[in-house]
């Protein structure tokens, strides 16, 4: 039998002793069974064929150029595309989309149906909207009811009944604030490149510079930037106070 060898020769530097291993922490992720959610995915995918077929819709039957150039369009196509790919991820069991994305889809979507509700379909508002576009029927009465009223309800009922809380942060309201300040450039820009008399020349009744003046529309736009920013807040708030409606209770094990 060999002679064990000496850990000290010398001439040579000590071995040093073997360290302990540091425990690193797992994250969460990791360790929980990914869970498929059928019944959520299929109620995401509905919503999202609503909400397209809503804006395929409105462009069928009017002019493409301007309905694409409406906040309740191009919020419904965001809403289109982020529940279908949450629809996908429930199917298959991957991870939530982040809770910035989820955020501003429902605050833009929640905050269209507001204002067409409270302001442009309401008579006794001064910014209301005047001829067909007030009172719609047919096919484009159906749209207009998806679009403001369907939709964002799916919306909410999705944040409130399928998603965990608390994956949204006070920080990213300020953020969620800079896709309508970009739309209210781009609707004053809009304007003053159509000649002065041109139907439709600005998309809103309370964003008409001609009619109203640049301070009346300034003042409009600041209030209803304050309006925004506060239900992007009560959004936050809520999100962290609501309660989880999704518990698993299945067995951990290693995810690969």
């Amino acid at each position: 039998m060999p002679a064990p060898i000496p850990r000290d020769i010398p001439g040579l530097p000590a071995i040093p002793p073997p360290s302990a291993l540091k425990p690193s922490p797992v994250p969460a992720t990791a360790v929980v069974t990914p869970v498929r959610r059928p019944a959520a995915a299929a109620f995401r995918l509905l919503v999202a064929l609503a909400a397209a077929g809503g804006v395929t819709l409105e462009l069928l039957l009017g002019d493409p150029p301007r309905a694409l150039s409406h906040f309740t369009i191009q919020s419904n196509m965001l809403l289109a595309l982020v529940m279908a790919l949450s629809a996908r991820r429930a199917w298959t069991a991957g991870r939530p989309l982040p809770g910035a994305v989820l955020g501003a889809t429902l605050l833009y979507v929640v905050t269209a149906a507001l204002v067409h509700h409270l302001l442009l379909a309401n008579e006794a508002s001064p910014s209301s909207l005047t001829g067909e576009a007030s009172a719609p029927t047919g096919l484009p009465a159906l749209s207009h009811a998806v679009l403001h009223t369907v939709t964002p309800i799916a919306a909410v009922l999705n944040w409130l009944l399928l998603t965990p809380p608390g994956r949204m942060h006070l920080r990213q309201a300020g953020t969620w604030l800079l896709y309508p300040m970009a739309y209210l450039a781009f609707c004053l820009t809009r304007g003053e490149l159509i000649l002065p008399g041109t139907p439709d020349r600005y998309l809103y009744p309370l964003l008409d510079v001609g009619q109203d003046g640049f301070k009346r529309v300034l003042g409009n736009t600041l209030l209803l930037g304050l309006a925004f920013y506060a239900l992007a807040v009560l959004l936050v708030a809520l999100n962290h106070a609501r309660p989880n409606p999704i518990r698993h209770r299945g067995k951990t094990g290693f995810r690969l």
